[in-house]
């Protein structure tokens, strides 16, 4: 699997030139504006509830002393696991709302490596497209919140909460590849197919997540150009995938 995570990272380099030479810029526009209002929405949200989750769980100390500490601490948690579950929202629904713009992208990449496939293609519209990416991504966003949820009670505990904070980015990292994947997943395999496909390539996943992330922390620039690098990476490695033009080792 370590393999192809680096394989999966491996993929950025030459997407900005791709990009540009496909003149795939205007397809991520209304995207980027959906990436970036969402992104505003749920900081604001997030820096109100912060406060209010920390002081729930302060409430759990019903001794005096070390009161104070607790609280502190409570605090910090609280903010922490309100910024985790906004960054999991936040994922979901800009890239289940960005599905119809997406897909295009991933054709044209396509086209230009592969030539003229669209007869392999199954028939969608742009509804069918926007309705299987927001079910994917509602599905992708429960089971993301039950596997992060008991991972976020580990960092009450000392030590392990390091181990902890790495595996939830990996989690998250894993989820935000698989939603790239499918723009191109969409129109070659049926829903179930898809999840299988990206269950058996777990590393290319994680790997295209894990670059995703990493673009979150950079402020506003960030947010912005997060999904047209991600999923021009991810298009043009499910590609070499489905064509057999691939160095990928299979995962079991």
């Amino acid at each position: 699997m370590i393999k192809n995570i680096i394989l999966g990272i491996k993929e950025y380099s030459g997407v900005f030139g791709l990009i540009s030479k496909l003149k795939l810029w205007k397809y991520f526009f209304i995207p980027m504006i959906i990436s970036l209002v969402t992104a505003i929405l749920i900081g604001v949200e997030a820096y109100a509830l912060s406060d209010n989750v920390g002081s729930f769980i302060s409430k759990a100390w019903i001794w005096e002393w070390g009161k104070e500490t607790f609280t502190s601490i409570s605090n910090f948690i609280g903010g922490a696991i309100v910024l985790i579950i906004g960054l999991i929202l936040y994922k979901h629904i800009v890239m289940g709302l960005s599905a119809p713009f997406m897909s295009p992208v991933s054709e044209k990449i396509e086209k230009h490596f592969y030539g003229d496939v669209s007869y392999k293609h199954r028939n969608t519209s742009n509804t069918e497209q926007l309705i299987r990416g927001l079910r994917l991504n509602i599905r992708n966003l429960i089971k993301e919140l039950l596997i992060s949820l008991p991972i976020l009670l580990l960092k009450f505990i000392p030590i392990v909460n390091i181990f902890s904070t790495l595996l939830l980015f990996l989690v998250q990292a894993y989820y935000a590849g698989f939603g790239n994947i499918d723009y191109t997943l969409e129109r070659h395999l049926k829903y179930k197919e898809s999840i299988e496909f990206v269950s058996k390539n777990k590393g290319f996943a994680i790997g295209n997540g894990i670059v995703f992330m990493l673009f979150l922390l950079i402020p506003i620039v960030g947010i912005i150009i997060v999904l047209p690098l991600s999923v021009t990476a991810a298009s043009t490695k499910t590609l070499k995938l489905i064509h057999g033009k691939t160095e990928l080792v299979y995962e079991k």
